[in-house]
């Protein structure tokens, strides 16, 4: 085990510390709780022998210190004023045990350091043996699909989830690389470790960073403690960043560091934390174009893919869509045949521009619709009639696609087209608007910028000013084509 060694007498720490690395251990001293928490922050310890009576922090306090902040730590205190009652409050408070500092008491802590060690050992089985159950219940077992498109992408995560490789899932919103990343996490040698999750699209630039790397007690207004960043929550386990293509540049430096050299520091640190920690990052956006546009960082991408594996859209994959469907409906406790034939064949028609994520959604509000009958072409919200082509105008609004032309069109036109309509739908509104393209306002404000409905670096709508998007979608909505 690797042990710290805390008394104010430094002589006392030395020796007890020399003893237990003759037991095998690997072992520090230090003379006090303040160097004791500054040496368990700069580093990972497995036990702590501390002396009780010190100059503030004593040994109690060192104790409730290292639960609440490192919980799985062994705690065993040293005293020459052991008592019943000094005994009972440190059980209490966590500690594994405690010793009398009288007499061959080096040898007691041995035993009882050896003692922790087999539970520590034993705990670890437990965990793996726990490992081995989840890879069957959360592993790569629980993707649904026989269709080629995935199955393709199931075995190529089951190749990469056996090394420690950084995975980039690429894929359309609504395709599942959520669950993918789960999969990888759940069928890999770490499916014991930890499972930590990061949208770096959810948060603000201001605090994504601390999100991600932690923060130092006064590093900011507000920040009154110490807090561990998703880093360290990950250590030796998975970190999914989820819409990494919406990280912001000025962070993108610091994530490829992690990359490469394992090592941070937290915000308002500038002691450097290492952390062994598996990447899996999820985008729909086009990352190479964001490079050739400098959105992105080229050294970062060609980091994150390592290992790409594409989800296919679920109209690529419309054979799968009657299994995902039965699936669904066991999750909401109903059975197969709540759908009738014709609902049946109506998912095998629909184009699902909102991939499985559209699927699930139109089935739980199908549920409620039919109640204790069964669910028929009506409950369906993208429903089209018998014979109608797949995709075709009779399928809800979402689902249509334009036809090409036979002297085919401009697709940079037709993306202008449809934002200034849909800017002209929400008035003005960026976020609605964005809403109704299926795409983060972020993204948004990029696709304005590159056909010139929004100035670069334009304030974002708050007060709202009326912007070139605004007027564009004004003009629209009147129906005004000046120039």
């Amino acid at each position: 085990m690797r042990v710290l060694v805390v008394d104010d007498e430094i002589k006392n720490a030395e020796l007890t510390a020399l003893a237990l690395r003759d037991a095998g251990h690997e072992t520090e001293f230090v003379n006090g709780g303040l160097p004791a928490l500054k040496r368990l922050e700069a580093a990972p310890f497995e036990a702590v022998v501390t002396d009780l009576r010190m100059a503030p922090p004593d040994g109690m306090a060192l104790l409730g210190s290292i639960k609440q902040r490192w919980p799985d730590v062994t705690v065993v205190l040293m005293t020459a004023y052991a008592s019943m009652d000094t005994a009972r409050r440190a059980l209490k408070s966590g500690a594994y045990d405690y010793v009398d500092k009288e007499g061959e008491f080096r040898e007691e802590l041995k035993s009882i350091l050896e003692k922790a060690e087999r539970e520590r050992r034993l705990r670890a089985d437990n965990e793996r043996l726990s490992g081995t159950v989840d890879q069957l219940t959360r592993g790569l077992a629980t993707i649904i699909g026989g269709s080629r498109a995935i199955q393709q992408a199931v075995e190529l995560a089951r190749k990469v989830a056996a090394t420690d490789s950084t995975v980039l899932l690429r894929g359309e919103s609504g395709t599942g690389k959520d669950l993918f990343a789960r999969a990888v996490h759940f069928s890999s040698r770490r499916a014991a470790g930890p499972w930590v999750k990061v949208n770096c699209a959810a948060l603000p630039e201001s605090l994504l960073e601390s999100e991600l790397f932690g923060h130092e007690k006064g590093a900011f207004t507000g920040a009154i403690r110490q807090k561990r960043g998703r880093f360290e929550d990950a250590h030796e386990g998975t970190l999914f960043l989820d819409e990494i293509g919406e990280l912001p540049t000025s962070l993108q430096v610091k994530l490829l560091q992690v990359i490469e050299e394992k090592t941070f520091t937290r915000v308002g640190g500038n002691q450097s934390v290492s952390v062994d920690v598996r990447i899996i990052a999820a985008t729909n956006r086009e990352l190479e174009e964001m490079v050739r546009e400098r959105q992105f960082r080229e050294d970062l991408f060609f980091r994150l893919n390592v290992f790409p594996i594409r989800l296919p859209a679920l109209r690529e994959r419309l054979e799968d869509a009657p299994a995902l469907a039965e699936f669904f409906l066991r999750q909401h406790g109903a059975s197969a045949d709540k759908l009738t034939q014709e609902a049946h064949r109506a998912l095998g028609r629909y184009s699902y521009p909102g991939n499985v994520r559209e699927l699930e959604n139109a089935l739980e509000r199908a549920l409620i619709l039919a109640g204790s009958d069964p669910i028929g072409v009506e409950h369906l919200s993208f429903a089209e009639p018998e014979g109608a082509e797949p995709g075709g105008r009779a399928a809800a609004g979402a689902g249509w696609v334009p036809e090409i032309p036979p002297e085919g069109l401009s697709l940079e036109l037709l993306e202008r087209e449809l934002i200034v309509k849909a800017l002209a739908r929400a008035r003005g509104n960026k976020s609605q608007a964005a809403r109704l393209l299926g795409l983060t306002r972020r993204t948004l404000y990029s696709r304005m910028e590159r056909h010139g409905l929004r100035k670069p670096g334009e304030p974002e709508e708050g007060g709202d000013e009326e912007s070139p998007g605004d007027q564009a979608a004004n003009a629209a909505g009147r129906g005004d084509t000046r120039p």
